[in-house]
């Protein structure tokens, strides 16, 4: 059993990293406990979305904790800011978040077990094509990037997986929402997103 942190550690962890992330004290535990459920199951860990680093050093040093040395978390991002967007979908512009760099989010999370991919996903992970996810952190914002995520990373999930969307319930991230509902209105897919008091979504791949 993966034991999570009681709540006087989770704050004095939140703390470390609450400068550096738009994520607060309960969307950064909510999403913690899910990933502690998800690390049961076979694959690595991502995050997409990454901006500052916050959320990022908060599932590493939760990795490190509990030695999961087997699992390598993988970081998506521009690191240069929001990517274009559709005004008919977003609410957010081009360029937004750039108040961050790759170099500065390497030296804050570190580089054990950590593997960055710097530029627009899913262009960033074509390497990963045969690679397996337990867990999945969506945070990007926008529909396109969303979208993107869903398509890649459900076909690489096995089942017991766990995907969270931060997003989903943000007043200013409309296209996040659609996203996520569009790709899981589908007849093959049996999964559906649990819309959690903090705003986010999570998904439990249930697929055979």
């Amino acid at each position: 059993m993966i034991k999570p942190w009681d709540e006087i550690t989770f704050r004095k962890e939140f703390d470390k990293i609450n400068a550096r992330t738009l994520v607060d004290h309960h969307r950064c535990y909510t999403l913690i406990q899910f990933m502690n459920q998800a690390l049961h199951f076979p694959g690595d860990i991502a995050e997409v979305g990454v901006y500052k680093g916050g959320t990022a050093k908060l599932i590493r040093n939760q990795l490190d904790l509990h030695r999961i040395n087997w699992k390598t978390l993988h970081l998506f991002d521009t690191f240069e800011g929001m990517p274009k967007v559709d005004p008919t979908k977003d609410l957010h512009k081009e360029g937004d978040f750039k108040d961050t760099s790759l170099e500065s989010v390497s030296d804050f999370v570190g580089s054990e077990n950590t593997l960055y991919y710097a530029g627009v996903f899913p262009e960033t992970a074509w390497t990963l094509n045969n690679k397996e996810f337990c867990f999945v952190h969506i945070d990007c914002d926008i529909y396109s990037s969303v979208k993107a995520c869903c398509e890649f990373f459900y076909e690489r999930m096995p089942k017991g997986g766990i995907m969270v969307f931060d997003d989903y319930g943000a007043e200013g991230c409309p296209g996040a929402k659609r996203a996520v509902d569009e790709f899981f209105d589908h007849p093959a897919r049996i999964e559906e997103p649990i819309y959690l008091t903090t705003g986010q979504a999570v998904v439990f791949i249930n697929k055979s």
